[in-house]
């Protein structure tokens, strides 16, 4: 079999590759803590599970508009309207199967060969690998900790070119959990103005997952005059613990959107119906859920960063979101574990880590950003304390002097 050269492109992903690892581990007999998937441990709320049992019960079983149902994106905008003071209307909306799908379409819809895409690292590990897939060039701008992982205005005026087409602005963010405030979107958006071309992707997948004082905040509405540029993302996968129904929504321009619609009416045609349904339940129904999940995120942040912080060689940002945290180790580098190797880079800490004391996480080059690797703490509390106990136990036995 010929396989297309599109494939040379791209990779398959890390983070899913770092969580078979650990499967496959766990499988063998071994003791694995898993820290490396993005997803809540907590169950889909009983009242949206009962709504899609009515959808079934009362024949939603059949395909639906590409776009999504109505009843669904008029959700969706009152949504937006609620919660972010941003107005849609439905046409300005499309329903995809998870957010992944929602981007993939857009970059297939407008990137042509040799079309940049800005994508600020870390990075959730997708991005660069959709752009390239769709025929761009990813641009990773390395965002480091001391910026607390966030694209400055002078880095972004640096990366743009007469090609780029796309900024892909995720807040909270995947891996390190960094939040935009308004005045900071503002100050990127001053870039932003002065160069038309360039379209952004606002992904706010972790909008509800914000912990502290500083108020979720998204570029459409920091800076309105940028609303025609931006394709606004989310879904209910992280908010609803809805991970495997696979529904992610965007909003932006119609002309945008009916584009977006036709890639989609050529590959997946709809999304499940029944799946829409329980959507439609998770944004207009109660809300509380949403808040005691961030509550519970919050205080298992709090317990871990004070554990990797007290560990030598890690040095832990404090997250404003989402329920990663990357820690730095770069104090681990050159130092030596009890067999004699050199850990030469953060994924042989992974492996170390792994196979010293049972803890899975992924490294940060998947991400764009070393020496880091990212811990999952959508994991039970015990579970969390006792991975890090043991991520501290394995950084005491390294030799202590590189």
């Amino acid at each position: 079999m010929k396989l297309a050269s599109r494939l040379a492109r791209v990779k398959p992903s890390p983070s899913v590759a770092a969580a078979a690892r650990a499967a496959a581990l766990a499988a063998q007999g071994q003791d694995i803590i898993c820290l490396t998937t993005g997803e809540p441990d907590f169950d889909t709320p009983q009242h949206i599970k009962d709504a899609a049992i009515r959808a079934l019960a009362q024949g939603m079983t059949k395909y639906t508009a590409v776009e999504g149902t109505a009843a669904l994106r008029q959700a969706i905008c009152a949504k937006f309207e609620r919660e972010n003071a941003l107005r849609y209307a439905p046409d300005q909306v499309i329903v995809g199967v998870g957010v992944k799908q929602v981007i993939y379409n857009a970059l297939m819809a407008t990137i042509d060969p040799g079309d940049e895409v800005i994508i600020p690292a870390p990075y959730w590990v997708s991005y660069p690998d959709m752009a390239a897939l769709a025929g761009g060039a990813p641009v990773s701008v390395p965002c480091s900790q001391a910026s607390g992982f966030k694209l400055q205005p002078a880095q972004l005026e640096a990366a743009i070119t007469p090609r780029t087409r796309w900024l892909m602005l995720n807040s909270p963010a995947n891996p390190s959990g960094a939040s935009y405030s308004t005045a900071e979107l503002r100050a990127l958006a001053q870039v932003l103005l002065r160069h038309p071309q360039v379209w952004v992707m606002a992904d706010d997948i972790y909008e509800h997952l914000m912990y502290g004082a500083q108020r979720f905040a998204t570029l459409a509405k920091a800076e309105p005059a940028l609303m025609d540029r931006t394709l606004t993302l989310n879904g209910v996968s992280k908010a609803y613990c809805m991970t495997g129904w696979r529904i992610g929504y965007g909003a932006g321009p119609r002309e945008l959107i009916r584009a977006m619609a036709t890639i989609q009416s050529q590959s997946i045609t709809s999304p499940p119906s029944m799946c829409q349904a329980a959507a439609v339940e998770a944004l207009n129904g109660p809300q509380a859920l949403v808040t005691e999940l961030a509550g519970r995120f919050k205080e298992r942040r709090d317990l871990a960063v004070p554990v990797l912080n007290d560990t030598p060689g890690l040095a832990c940002h404090v997250p404003d979101g989402a329920f990663y945290l990357y820690p730095s180790c770069a104090g681990l580098i050159g130092r030596r574990t009890p067999t004699g190797r050199a850990l030469q880079s953060d994924g042989d800490v992974v492996d170390y880590l792994v196979e010293s004391v049972g803890v899975a996480t992924v490294p940060g080059a998947a991400f764009g950003l070393s020496p880091h690797f990212r811990i999952s703490y959508a994991v039970a509390t015990e579970k969390l304390l006792e991975a890090c106990r043991r991520i501290r136990l394995a950084c005491d036995r390294l030799e202590k002097e590189p």
